[in-house]
């Protein structure tokens, strides 16, 4: 039997008013139900139970710390079996059809749905105590008690992101918004990851256009490398690191793609991957919770319209643009000890898309400089990269848009700067075999 519990977020008293309900599923995981549409928002209940026979919600998750760099592995086993690529028909995604199967949003329809991951990375109902692999110190183990959350940003199943209005693109930020406070809270939380995987080439499983939130029990090794990098900068100038980074590129002006405002989207000048962007905040904030009204309109203006635009980056064989396969990810602060003291030595909120798609019907494949080094080698060169986003068309006023020099960028790559920047990013492998 589910169990409803309607409540209006912080963001009643907002500019995007939005009512949350929240619900627990058959096996008792959380939904949450974020509405902008009447008459949900004026607080009428979503219609529909979970009917399905599950058995307990459970998690089972552990992790490793790896003596060689101190990186905690977590180790879910149970992921083994999660849904593969099924069919419309059977999308666990898509709202309940009356008479169908159930699916995990038990109502007929919804705006933006929040839910526990049915096959979790991460778990607090992992009960076990810490414990040594094969009784050696050497390998410390312990329950990966953070948590994993799936986010529906529509019941269509086959929009995007990209095809979203600015309302319901507004109505995912004050979902996201809302997870990171609570997730936040959570004992052991140290960092609240919010993103999307989109398209098959970077293994998505499930084609329903969703994202996805990370409660990390630990600092993850990218946020590490920021908070360093961050606290180094600080120390050394009394300046926050991205604020400056994000003034030269300004300054320089030759990456940007698109400023508002409140927010600039530039091509990074030491981008790593074929076709990237970095989507940063003129304020410095930590997190997706501290953004305010105005930051939160114009971001569901601007983001949704920069995928677009990436979804015309390259065109095909038969003139047809190809929708881009991406990770976009939202890198905050981590949430503990970090936080008391100087904010400005903490990294700022941005987000990074990127993507392994280098020309149509080719990837990056990370082999073994990026996979075994962490080495990261370009294919391209980051001014060509905003030079091609840059030609293509936009409905956002502050996009920079130039006169189009060619209908496709070349697979031709620019000859690097004889000065690379070297890496310590950790690399994200990509399935497949193939040189890079």
């Amino acid at each position: 039997m589910s169990r409803t519990d309607a409540e209006g977020t912080a963001s009643t008293a907002r500019t995007a008013r939005v009512r949350r309900t929240r619900v627990l599923m058959a096996d008792g995981r959380e939904l949450f139900y974020f509405d902008d549409t009447e008459p949900f928002v004026s607080g009428e209940p979503r219609a529909g139970e979970d009917t399905r026979d599950l058995p307990p919600a459970s998690g089972g998750s552990r992790m490793r710390r790896d003596p060689l760099t101190g990186e905690q592995v977590p180790m879910a086993s149970n992921r083994m079996d999660r849904t593969f690529l099924p069919s419309r028909a059977m999308c666990p995604l898509c709202p309940t059809v009356p008479g169908g199967p159930g699916t995990e949003i038990p109502a007929a329809g919804y705006d933006v749905v929040v839910f526990e991951n049915r096959f979790p990375s991460l778990s607090t109902r992992d009960e076990e105590p810490d414990s040594l692999v094969d009784g050696d110190p050497t390998w410390p183990e312990r329950a990966a008690a953070g948590r994993t959350e799936v986010v529906c940003f529509t019941a269509e199943h086959d929009a995007s992101f990209a095809s979203l209005t600015p309302s319901r693109a507004r109505t995912v930020v004050e979902a996201w918004a809302d997870r990171t406070t609570e997730l936040q809270a959570l004992p052991h939380v140290r960092d609240v990851f919010c993103f999307e995987n989109r398209g098959k080439e970077i293994g998505v499983t499930l084609a329903h256009p969703h994202g996805q939130v990370y409660a990390y029990p630990y600092v993850p090794p990218r946020t590490a490398q920021h908070t360093a990098q961050a606290a180094a900068h600080h120390a050394r100038t009394g300046r926050d690191l991205l604020g400056d980074v994000l003034d030269a590129e300004v300054r320089s002006g030759r990456r940007v793609v698109a400023r508002g405002e409140h927010w600039t989207a530039f091509v990074p000048a030491a981008a790593r991957w074929p076709v990237e962007v970095h989507l940063v905040p003129h304020r410095h904030v930590l997190d997706l919770a501290e953004l305010d009204d105005a930051e939160r309109d114009e971001l569901a203006h601007l983001y949704p319209d920069l995928l677009a635009r990436l979804d015309r980056f390259f065109v095909g064989p038969d003139g047809e643009a190809i929708p881009l396969p991406y990770i976009a990810g939202w890198f905050a602060a981590p949430v503990g000890p970090e936080r008391d003291g100087e904010r400005a030595a903490l990294p700022r909120l941005h987000l990074q898309v990127f993507s392994v798609l280098r020309a149509p019907g080719k990837l990056k494949f990370l082999a073994g400089s990026e996979s075994g080094q962490g080495a990261w080698v370009s294919d391209t060169t980051p001014e060509r990269i905003a030079d091609r986003i840059r030609e293509l068309p936009s409905a956002f006023p502050g996009a920079v848009v130039t006169t189009p020099v060619d209908e496709q960028p070349s697979e031709q790559p620019v000859p690097p700067s004889p000065e690379p920047v070297p890496s310590s990013d950790p690399s994200v492998p990509v399935a497949g075999e193939g040189t890079p």
